[in-house]
């Protein structure tokens, strides 16, 4: 399944990316995967909220969750920013606030078919409800961060702050 998303992706970016000027979204990549190495880093052995559960070939190759994220930041991340950015409106915050839900569906869809397949797993109070409010909080801070970077970091670390209060993170993940 993961080389089937890998494949989506890649097709997705061909179609619909700006791949040729990728030097131009690549601070706001670096941005979004290191976000998703922290949790990795942080939470995924000793506090999850999630973890990834390989099925099928991904797991008759001893994939596991490490590797499933891994395969998600080199892949899904780099298109996902080269195509929403590349095609974030102009306008009238209406018509951005539509391409944001937008985006924040097809994050939905895609979780909900791994919930379905039994690719995702959630732990510790995390639920599907929880994937979308921060899938509305993460594609908004991606467009300011590739607008205005320094507000983006001090946004996510609210955020985080939130996140990690409401879900009462130990402080023991600090390792």
């Amino acid at each position: 399944m993961n080389a089937l998303y890998a494949f989506l992706w890649i097709f997705a970016l061909w179609k619909w990316g700006d791949w040729r000027n990728w030097k131009m979204y690549y601070p706001t990549i670096l941005f979004y995967i290191l976000g998703d190495f922290l949790y990795l880093y942080l939470l995924s052995d000793f506090y999850p909220m999630w973890t990834y559960d390989p099925q099928g070939v991904d797991q008759k190759v001893n994939l596991t969750n490490t590797h499933v994220s891994f395969s998600i930041m080199a892949v899904k991340y780099p298109v996902t920013i080269l195509i929403y950015l590349y095609r974030f409106p102009g306008g009238k915050l209406f018509k951005k606030l539509l391409y944001i839900l937008g985006w924040v569906l097809l994050y939905t869809v895609n979780e909900v078919v791994d919930i379905k397949l039994n690719l995702i797993k959630y732990h510790n109070g995390w639920s599907l409800k929880w994937s979308i409010l921060f899938n509305a909080v993460m594609f908004t801070i991606l467009w300011v961060h590739h607008k205005r970077p320094a507000a983006a970091w001090g946004l996510s670390i609210l955020f985080i702050l939130f996140l990690w209060r409401q879900f009462n993170v130990p402080s023991a993940v600090f390792r």
